[in-house]
């Protein structure tokens, strides 16, 4: 018989925090802006821009490139079909026009507040990120979740990125924690499910853009509303119906 759950884990970037839907917004303004980007459809833009992420990213949290000389990297890449040398002057001032976006746009995924508010009287949250430090932590400020997590664990401060088995054994460990009464919950299948498969964490994938799921077993949602049944789903426990934040 499984233990009862006592620690819930969560990925923050695309589990939290909807950093799809505000990096898209965030990238039509900046392109809007620009008269090389202005007339680059949308969607053949944001791919081009989310691949160079999920390429340099990596190396930003490996140490192997600044976090600045990375945004210097990735816009002058992303220009680099539309318009030939724009200086390093220009290609600074447009990364900050665009994080500037990015930072007033952001939001949180839908039921992911409430579910945080609706979880913590009951179990210990921990967040576990692919990201820095400081910027994670601004990010859950912004988005009211600060209070309600009782661990952050960053890639950068455990130095590897998920799925290494490391990253979540430093959040066992901060929370004091049994991996047997432990679920993550994340987006990402390789770091999320597979990372917490590998320490013996009950995985839970968030999959909301209908991708393939490789483990059937492996339990799945496909948003974070209604509260009140994914409560259930990551506790195994039925929410009172007394409870109005589960309404």
């Amino acid at each position: 018989m499984p233990l009862p759950v006592r620690t819930i884990l969560f990925d923050l970037d695309d589990t939290l925090f909807d950093h799809t839907a505000t990096a898209r917004a965030a990238l039509l303004a900046t392109a809007a802006a620009r008269a090389t980007l202005r007339a680059v459809p949308s969607e053949v833009l944001y791919q081009q821009y989310s691949e160079l992420l999920e390429e340099l990213h990596p190396q930003v949290m490996m140490g192997q490139l600044s976090y600045l000389a990375a945004r210097e990297v990735r816009f002058r890449r992303l220009l680099a079909p539309y318009e030939s040398a724009p200086s390093v002057a220009d290609l600074a001032d447009l990364a900050e026009q665009h994080y500037a976006h990015y930072r007033r746009l952001r939001q949180p995924v839908a039921g992911a507040l409430a579910l945080l508010r609706r979880l913590k009287p009951h179990y210990q949250l921990g967040v576990v990120t692919n990201n820095r430090t400081a910027e994670q932590e601004e990010k859950l400020a912004f988005l009211g979740m600060s209070g309600l997590v009782d661990a952050l664990i960053t890639s950068e401060a455990v130095g590897v990125l998920k799925p290494d088995p490391a990253i979540y054994h430093a959040a066992l460990a901060q929370l004091h924690a049994a991996p047997e009464e432990t679920v993550m919950v994340g987006d990402n299948w390789q770091a999320d499910v597979v990372g917490a498969l590998a320490v013996g964490i009950r995985p839970v994938w968030l999959n909301r853009h209908g991708a393939a799921r490789l483990f059937p077993q492996v339990p799945e949602l496909t948003s974070l509303e209604p509260v009140a049944t994914v409560y259930e789903l990551l506790t195994g426990v039925a929410p009172s119906t007394e409870d109005p934040k589960d309404k």
